[in-house]
């Protein structure tokens, strides 16, 4: 029996294809959250937690094998494998996931970021018609829109460094949000970008009126808060990352760029059907860094029935089967969904044994809530997409590692 689920609460089993499969219980890794590193605070909408990925990272693979994540997102699977040492993939169909990822895997000292904001312009930016008054002081939205230009034309040029591409990245982040930590008025969380429309209607509800941010002074804040805790082999582990690391920007079900059984281990989290919009969410951020947010929501796969996401999903295993080394494992989250009346693990079941992997089970993550959430009748088991559900294959080792 595998260690990793050795420590379950309780255990039951699932039965598939005519066979019972064993689901565990228990608090995996809610319990050491507050040990992630602070480098992987960028919000992204619907992302795990590092210690979920860092979970198998640390018992399924050895330094220097290659981790990958094939719906990467923010990229907590690829950074939290180059904290540890290991080769990350990340592919994403949205462009954004790069661009927030890429750089935490140079991070560059506060200094540096210090001095670069000097050379930003804070005027002069490209007027484009694009009335974003609702979010944004006049002066707070003409440094936003100089830095958008300044960065555009470093980018156009290839002049655009790891520095300023770490700017982008913590600028990107700090758009919108509801905590004067945040270019914007206070708006919805910063996993998310409501539309002009719906911001005019959050005003007017909270009577309330942009104030001036200073956009370099949040910058450099950010900066620090992502740079606090980092120890220098981790800064070493993450810049020899950087050196092997892979970025797509392809279909999951077609990587073609990847080697055939060259990865120990994937740990990732497909999108749920359609509970969550993506292009939506990321407009503006889509804006900022010159991305097309329409053609980026049309890449973005939004399963609206369950047949739909099954067969996008088998396209994927059967991706993954080929990428995967004999002996090498896929952590597959999903979650309930539809008010817990469809339980996704129970579709990926037969699908990744189908594709060709062996079932090691499935494991549920039980959060014990602390005092204050339970006040607020938290219930993250039961609702929603929160509930963390992994599925845990393996690829048959013939005698090859």
């Amino acid at each position: 029996m595998h260690t990793i689920v050795l420590h379950s609460l309780r255990q039951d089993s699932l039965e598939c294809q005519g066979e019972h499969y064993p689901v565990y219980f228990g608090e995996f890794w809610t319990a050491k959250q507050r040990q992630a590193q602070a480098i992987h605070e960028i919000s992204y909408r619907a992302c795990f937690k590092p210690q979920l990925p860092r979970l198998f990272i640390e018992r399924f693979t050895q330094p220097g094998d290659i981790v990958y994540d094939p719906f990467a997102g923010r990229g907590t699977t690829a950074i939290e494998a180059a904290l540890l040492g290991r080769a990350p993939i990340s592919n994403d169909c949205n462009p954004l996931s790069e661009l927030l990822t890429a750089p935490r895997l140079l991070p560059p000292t506060l200094s540096e970021v210090e001095d670069r904001l000097k050379l930003i312009p804070r005027h002069g930016g490209t007027e484009d018609g694009l009335d974003l008054s609702m979010f944004y002081q006049a002066k707070t939205e003409a440094e936003i829109r100089a830095m958008r230009s300044y960065l555009m034309d470093r980018s156009q040029t290839r002049r655009l460094d790891s520095i300023d591409q770490w700017i982008r990245m913590a600028a990107t982040n700090r758009l919108t949000g509801h905590s004067p930590g945040f270019f914007s008025v206070y708006s919805l969380p910063p996993n998310q970008a409501v539309s002009a429309e719906r911001q005019r209607g959050i005003n007017a509800k909270r009577n309330q009126v942009p104030t001036y941010r200073d956009t370099h002074t949040l910058i450099l804040k950010k900066t620090k808060d992502l740079l606090k805790n980092l120890s220098q082999e981790q800064v070493d582990n993450l810049r020899r990352a950087a050196e092997k690391a892979q970025f797509l920007t392809s279909d999951a079900a077609s990587t073609r760029s990847i080697r055939n059984a060259s990865v120990q281990l994937t740990v990732t989290s497909p999108p749920f059907l359609d509970v969550v919009q993506y292009a939506k969410d990321n407009w503006l951020r889509c804006w900022f860094c010159g991305l097309d947010a329409e053609k980026t929501g049309r890449s973005i796969t939004m399963a609206k029935t369950l047949p739909k996401w099954e067969a996008f999903i088998a396209g994927v295993f059967r991706e993954l089967y080929r990428v995967t080394r004999p002996g090498g494992f896929v952590a597959f989250e999903v979650g309930e969904v539809r008010q817990g009346q469809v339980r996704l693990e129970e579709a990926v079941l037969p699908i990744g044994i189908n594709a060709g992997f062996q079932t090691i089970g499935v494991l549920i993550n039980e959060q014990q809530f602390t005092k204050t959430s339970q006040c607020w009748k938290v219930r993250n088991n039961h609702q929603g997409t929160n509930s963390n559900r992994i599925v845990l294959f393996t690829r048959a080792n013939h005698g090859v590692r």
